[in-house]
């Protein structure tokens, strides 16, 4: 873990910032008293969820057809 205060951060954020993106965390000081702590974020899911909560669920093509008129008008305000 990388301890740094304030200033040397502002100085050099962007190489810090590459150094956290390969996994170091970085601990700033402010007079040599730690105060917060920047650390890589978990990797994102790289395959494309399903739609829906349920990862088994499966949507109906009716799901994408265009809403009716009325209902339409309804969420515009119409009657």
């Amino acid at each position: 873990m990388i301890r740094i205060n304030i200033a040397e951060a502002k100085a050099h954020l962007s190489e810090y910032l590459n150094r956290v993106e390969n996994g170091e965390s970085v601990t700033l000081c402010r007079r040599n008293v730690p105060i917060a702590e920047i650390r890589p974020l978990p990797h994102p899911q790289r395959e494309e969820r399903p739609v829906g909560i349920d990862r088994g669920m499966a949507v109906p093509a009716s799901f994408f057809d265009p809403l009716p008129d009325k209902l339409l008008d309804a969420f515009e305000g119409g009657k």
